[in-house]
């Protein structure tokens, strides 16, 4: 097995030029992101790209959750910008914030299926 780094540390310095002022801050992305590493948001975020809406009941059941860890899971995916929340009489229900957001976890599980190098089977969320 090789090794996958450069076996000699040779910097293209007209390459890093072009690159290194482009890459803009990612903190936000890096929060975004971090916020669906977490299997259980992620569940409830794909769960919303199957549902416009559901409500905090209906998500722990969903999660096999009480209601105040899936409450808590959903405010966090509001919190970092990935879910909405709306009220209707008694009940609180819960929605994507946009399409990008559908985008980014249908394309993740799309890829984690497609990209199974293994051979071990379907990807599962």
């Amino acid at each position: 097995m090789s090794k996958e780094v450069c076996e000699v540390t040779e910097v293209h310095g007209d390459v890093v030029g072009r690159i290194k002022p482009q890459i803009p801050k990612l903190s936000k992305v890096a929060q975004f992101l971090k916020a669906l590493s977490d299997e259980t948001r992620l569940k409830i975020a794909y769960a919303l790209t199957l549902e416009n809406a559901l409500c905090v009941c209906d998500v722990a059941e969903i999660i096999g959750s009480s209601v105040a860890t899936a409450s808590h899971h959903l405010r966090y995916l509001k919190e970092h910008g990935l879910a909405k929340s709306y009220r209707d009489g008694k009940m609180i229900y819960y929605s994507l914030a946009d399409d990008h957001v559908y985008q980014i976890v249908t394309i993740a599980y799309e890829h984690s299926i497609e990209g199974d190098e293994d051979g071990a089977g379907e990807a599962t969320i």
